[in-house]
């Protein structure tokens, strides 16, 4: 059935959920994982102190090679074939989501795996959803998973 999982991490919670996830469906199926960080520095518009834009990028980068690193360790040590991508040019800066499609397309992913935070109200309107522009924006099956609702 699934073949190619494009795994979407940030190294949250939510997003080590989605990669236990990625993994039965990958060892019941045979299915190879793409897991993909995407490197986007917008959300420091949010932030109200000053900041050093190559440090934050820098800092970034560093979080999602960890982040991509520990995926693969855990694929690996599950029998489970994998590759990764950390995508430090995203298709739109704020984009995200469009980003994660756009490299399912490319990749020819049969499904697209992904944490979701539960953002609610304000800090939902603010940082938008990366899980609800995915499902806008793709026509591939998308298997959300959710840790904690946030507030």
């Amino acid at each position: 059935m699934y073949q190619r999982i494009l795994l979407a991490v940030d190294g949250s919670r939510s997003s080590d959920l989605a990669l236990s996830q990625a993994i039965i469906i990958a060892k019941a199926t045979g299915a190879e994982v793409k897991a993909l960080f995407v490197v986007d520095d917008s959300d420091v518009f949010f932030e109200a102190s000053y900041f050093n834009p190559k440090e934050l990028v820098d800092n970034i980068t560093a979080h999602g090679r960890k982040a991509l690193d520990a995926a693969s360790a855990r694929l690996s040590e599950a029998g489970v074939r994998n590759s990764v991508k950390l995508d430090e040019k995203p298709v739109a800066p704020g984009r995200i989501s469009l980003t994660i499609v756009t490299e399912a397309d490319a990749w020819n992913a049969d499904l697209i795996v992904l944490g979701t935070h539960g953002r609610r109200g304000v800090r939902r309107l603010l940082m938008g959803s990366v899980s609800e522009g995915v499902l806008a924006k793709t026509s591939k099956p998308v298997l959300l998973v959710r840790s904690e609702v946030e507030g």
